[in-house]
């Protein structure tokens, strides 16, 4: 059986795409490129805006004209959130909720046997346990490696579906997650990416204890801090990063215990969404633009060059010109690394999608691009920052136009340097001299 993976969104969709990977490899299953004849196609689907939805739509269909006779397999947030829009759709022939992934093997089998279509999806109430697929040992990337370690979200931001596509907050067991890094650090990765739907909500839900060791004993953690401490002290030369962590769980004083860990990258993705106070309360975030910059203070005290990179979301129902202009405000002050600027995408089943005072669509492409902007401002005044800095970069390929070795510093700038092969996925100093492409250029000290 040739299978075809196609994955949207976020980084956990793409960790569980590798895991159904391994899965029907170890079955016997040739995996091949999502653009090549297959017998089955995998669509791992994202829903967090309508475009989402519309890209897994034009993926289906393109799949399904490219092979007819192939099985079509449906799984993710869209699926869960709107199973009934996608069992709709002629070229589908199995939907599998965001709990049902570890299943689709033996569904695909089944479809197989019998050819009738199937659906198969818990409700937000069933999705309360993890569940674990086993130890990826592989994954596309050679030189980084995601380990998802925990599911689910109990924040209920009023612009947000996924807390009722992913369910209830549960953690993965501690000595999985750090089994899983062990075995890929040995394979050679050499930068262990933690994520989740809500990492910061790590150990947080009701009943769930840490198997604490016996050194373990003494000390006050938690949340995803023993993750952290557990996998900093596996030997090896590799560095720890965490995907995303949300002001809405962590404060300042949470972020400085974890800056003790000498490998975990100097970087984190902190989205603030809105820099309104008006239109943070409105978004349900339970934090103020003050708790936010707090945050960015104890990071930027510790390293002047730590890479900060967010999320806004402009057009919100609600925002007025001030609103906009604190968001603008906020990328101004904090100097991101990189800001992903989202226009407001009304989702049905939202708090948010019944709220008055919705944005015109011409405000919202304006705004948009005005962010955008500030944004790209912002990051080149940060790598200018980082003139004549020396920082760790991981090499991870050669580029085929230039020839230069590349990959991204602690502080998530990608660099370019002159460099023979052997540098590649290895972690090597570079002195930063001037912005490059998307990045900057380097030379390796």
């Amino acid at each position: 059986m040739r299978v075809a993976f196609h994955t949207l969104g976020c980084k956990v969709n793409q960790y569980e795409t590798e895991s159904m990977k391994e899965q029907f490899k170890s079955a016997g299953c040739t995996i091949v490129g999502e653009e090549d004849d297959a017998d089955v196609y995998i669509i791992n689907t994202c829903t967090v805006t309508n475009l989402a939805d519309r890209k897994s739509r034009q993926y289906i269909r393109r799949m399904k004209k490219k092979c007819p006779d192939a099985v079509v397999a449906v799984t993710g947030c869209y699926a869960q959130i709107k199973p009934d829009e996608v069992a709709a759709l002629s070229e589908v022939d199995i939907v599998a909720g965001t709990g049902e992934k570890n299943n689709l093997l033996g569904y695909v089998r089944e479809f197989m046997d019998e050819r009738k279509s199937q659906r198969h999806i818990k409700a937000y109430d069933e999705l309360t346990a993890y569940d674990d697929r086993g130890i990826i040992t592989s994954m596309e990337s050679r030189t980084r490696a995601y380990i998802k370690i925990q599911e689910g979200c109990d924040r209920f931001c009023s612009y947000c579906l996924i807390p009722f596509a992913r369910g209830h907050v549960r953690s993965r067991d501690p000595e999985e997650i750090t089994a899983e890094a062990s075995a890929l650090i040995r394979q050679g990765f050499k930068e262990i990416i933690l994520t989740g739907i809500n990492t910061a909500l790590y150990g947080t839900e009701d009943g769930f204890a840490y198997p604490l060791r016996p050194s373990e004993e003494a000390e006050a953690m938690e949340g995803i801090e023993i993750i952290i401490k557990r996998i900093n002290e596996l030997e090896g030369d590799f560095r720890i990063r965490l995907s995303s962590l949300e002001p809405t769980v962590i404060n300042a004083d949470y972020v400085k215990r974890l800056m003790k860990y000498e490998k975990l990258c100097p970087h984190l993705h902190l989205s603030v969404q809105s820099g309104s106070n008006h239109v943070l309360e409105l978004m349900n975030r339970r934090y103020d633009r003050d708790e936010y910059l707090e945050i960015v203070n104890v990071l930027r005290e510790a390293d002047p060059l730590y890479g900060i990179t967010t999320d806004i979301i402009c057009g919100f129902p609600g925002e007025t010109d001030g609103d906009f202009e604190d968001s603008l405000d906020m990328i101004e002050r904090v100097k991101f690394c990189k800001v992903h600027a989202f226009k407001y995408s009304k989702r049905q089943g939202t708090a948010a999608a019944q709220m008055k005072d919705q944005v015109p669509g011409e405000v919202k492409n304006s705004r948009s691009q005005r962010l955008i902007r500030a944004g790209e401002k912002a990051a080149a005044e940060f790598m200018e920052n980082c003139r004549d800095a020396v920082r760790p970069v991981l090499f991870e390929e050669r580029c085929p136009d230039d020839g230069l070795i590349t990959g991204y510093s602690d502080n998530y700038i990608k660099v370019y340097a002159e460099g023979e092969s052997e540098n590649l996925n290895c972690i090597k100093k570079v002195k930063l001299l001037e912005k490059y492409k998307d990045g900057m250029k380097g030379e390796i000290v």
